[in-house]
């Protein structure tokens, strides 16, 4: 007569009844059976040996942890560690896609942002340029130009605060501008 501890002359339905009494050889021997099957599915849906791994893993822990969730009248102990083991893997594919999607919209908004920066350079140097032409004008030009610009003043405040006529004022700022824009044109800043 056969010995009823050898666990490999169980039926499934009696190796999941004994993983519910805590019996870790249950566990064992229905690993034995059944991991390369289960392995072998992970693998093919995830085309990597790492994470069908840890998928079997999962499979056979989730039979641990919760044996009455195993429905003999359903269908037997492998087709049931294969739908787990697809669920699971489905789920890892998934959570994949979802990463990378994320990476994808960072580096996107970096890409954004660098555009941004440039940007922020760019302004950086025409204010350079524009610093530098408008340190390079004649006095009266320089100092009638950063009234009116700078400074927020009108033509009339400016010739106030300059003791100059109107009109003078006009013309020296006019004349700064020109100069301004011939120097930036030179620099290689225009107008957009």
């Amino acid at each position: 007569m056969a010995d009823a501890r050898d666990l490999t002359l169980w039926s499934d339905a009696a190796l999941v009844v004994a993983i519910g009494r805590w019996r870790e050889d249950a566990l064992a021997e229905a690993y034995r059976r059944h991991a390369g099957a289960v392995y072998a599915l992970a693998r093919r849906l995830l085309n990597d040996p790492t994470l069908a791994e840890e998928v079997v893993q999962e499979v056979f822990l989730r039979i641990w942890d919760a044996p009455e969730k195993f429905d003999p009248e359903r269908g037997s102990l492998r087709s049931y560690l294969l739908a787990q083991c697809h669920g699971r893997s489905v789920d890892l594919i998934r959570s994949e896609q979802s990463r990378r999607n994320r990476e994808l919209k960072d580096h996107r908004q970096q890409a954004e942002a660098g555009y941004d920066i440039e940007h922020e350079v760019w302004d950086l140097t025409v204010a350079e340029h524009v610093r530098d032409a408008v340190a390079g004008l004649p006095t009266e030009e320089r100092r009638a130009i950063e009234l009116a610009y700078l400074g927020g003043h009108t033509y009339r405040e400016v010739a106030v605060l300059l003791e100059q006529p109107e009109g003078t004022v006009k013309s020296r700022i006019r004349a700064g501008l020109r100069r301004m824009r011939s120097g930036l044109a030179d620099a290689g800043v225009g107008a957009q």
